[in-house]
């Protein structure tokens, strides 16, 4: 029988004063060589809420990080700062620095440097998105060190907000949000009604780093989410395939938030698929 490889725990990757040390979880396949292909998951929870230490209720059921693992890949569950701790950009700034502690350990941890790819959902997703379209971009970085990149070859984004100034606009009929409002998730991570703070929601939004550079894109959106307004998806791919850029949309129909009334079962076979073609597996 395979020995399963011991997982690295708690490794932190940076430290800020005044806040808890950055730290994520790193697991690994047991029985394969050579360095592996890695995955970056970001947890949900309107950057409120959630833990890399385990999947929100929706998704816990259908395991998906053993489902990562057992594809072959390894898989890191990253943490950030939360709104209440500090506004963005520093949930970006926490992610890339995940990215490069990772990479500048690649060796040591059994990691394929060059075949990196991110994944997230909701808020998670928001930040895979910046993560996958603003790598090595030296106009977005909190002046860490520089020598080893943050970029991404991929990224699957579930129900990710894409445009902070036009989720009202685009929200659904029953939508549980008022994303305008002072009070919103939105708000919080900018600091202040996105309206009114228009410069600060454009640098917290995913549009605003469209490129024909940008990564392999999935994005997977539930046509009935009544949290993040499906528009959002559609967006941003309208925006990334205007310029040339290699996204893929999957619309699920019936599906809010977390897929809740759909299947998970595929929607984790297509991320896998997906990450297959473009890490080059």
């Amino acid at each position: 029988m395979l020995r399963q490889p011991t997982p690295v725990i708690d490794a932190i990757v940076a430290e800020h004063p005044g806040y808890r040390p950055l730290t994520l979880d790193l697991f690994r396949p047991p029985g394969t060589g050579g360095p592996l292909p890695l995955v970056i998951w970001v947890h949900g929870g309107a950057w409120r809420f959630g833990t890399n230490k385990h999947d929100g209720p929706q998704l816990a059921p259908a395991r998906i990080g053993d489902r990562i693992v057992a594809a072959g890949y390894a898989l890191a569950r990253v943490t950030y700062r939360l709104s209440a701790e500090a506004t963005f950009p520093a949930q970006l700034y926490d992610v890339k620095a995940a990215v490069r502690w990772l990479r500048g350990n690649a060796t040591d941890l059994g990691l394929d440097q060059s075949r990196f790819a991110v994944w997230g959902e909701s808020a998670g997703g928001h930040l895979a998105a910046l993560v996958a379209l603003t790598g090595d971009d030296p106009t977005v970085g909190d002046g860490s060190p520089g020598g080893v990149s943050d970029a991404v070859r991929a990224g699957v984004l579930w129900y990710a907000p894409s445009d902070l100034l036009t989720m009202a606009a685009q929200n659904h009929p029953r939508g549980l949000q008022d994303h305008d409002g002072p009070d919103s998730p939105e708000s919080r991570l900018v600091g202040g009604p996105v309206q009114e703070m228009p410069k600060e929601s454009a640098a917290a939004s995913p549009v605003s780093y469209v490129s024909p550079d940008a990564p392999p894109l999935l994005l997977a959106h539930g046509d009935q989410d009544r949290v993040v307004p499906v528009g959002q998806s559609r967006e941003l791919h309208e925006r990334l395939t205007a310029v040339g850029a290699p996204a893929e949309l999957r619309i699920v129909a019936g599906a809010d938030h977390c897929f809740v009334g759909a299947d998970l079962v595929p929607l984790v076979d297509e991320g896998l698929a997906f990450l297959d073609r473009h890490l080059g597996r």
